[in-house]
């Protein structure tokens, strides 16, 4: 006679909590797509605050199937080891912006570039200062990076002011860096090595 095989009805089914770097202030995970609403909101109301730093936003940059494919890209990229992106909530759960580490270069480099956003609402209250240490401890500890850069405007003196306060310093200065709000724009380049950092 054949063993019987038992079974669970679905409802008991554990779901596998999402990964999740924890501070005091905040938490981070990956985005996913039950996110969309909340993201979506708090990037139409911060759009005026945040497109004089970003790349010009595409027509469909708020649409759900834009979303989706955001998503499936921060997936593959962390899949194959090359970016990290997660949202950032306040310990209530709120979205309040996201941060991620992009082109990540193994080998004779093993660095990745920094970048980050922070809604409105959220803006210069310490939870872009609070995010920032927990990826670094993400990018050195468990990725065993070598070095994290960012670049920001020269005129973004938050930005600047952020990077500076983490850790980071100030390399250099690169002429059209980056294509932002439809315009190649110099940057003040920063990096930040796992020998400099201490939490």
């Amino acid at each position: 006679m054949a063993a019987q095989r038992k079974t669970f009805p679905r409802l008991f089914l554990a779901r596998p909590e999402p990964f999740r770097l924890n501070g005091d202030r905040v938490f981070l995970r990956p985005a996913e797509r039950a996110d969309y609403e909340e993201w979506a909101n708090l990037r139409a109301l911060s759009r005026d605050f945040l497109t004089p730093w970003e790349p010009t936003w595409p027509a469909d940059a708020l649409g759900r199937t834009n979303f989706r494919a955001r998503i499936a890209r921060y997936a593959e990229d962390w899949r194959t080891d090359q970016g990290y992106n997660f949202f950032i909530f306040r310990s209530d759960a709120m979205l309040a912006g996201g941060v991620g580490l992009s082109n990540v270069r193994r080998g004779v480099a093993e660095t990745a570039s920094l970048g980050y956003w922070i809604g409105t609402p959220f803006a210069r209250q310490g939870y872009m200062t609070s995010a920032l240490p927990l990826v670094l401890d993400f990018a050195f500890e468990r990725l065993r990076l070598h070095r994290v850069e960012a670049a920001c405007l020269p005129t973004n003196v938050p930005s600047r002011a952020l990077l500076m306060r983490t850790g980071f310093q100030q390399e250099g200065y690169a002429r059209h860096y980056l294509l932002i709000d439809g315009k190649w724009r110099d940057h003040l380049l920063f990096a930040i090595l796992k020998s400099d950092w201490r939490r």
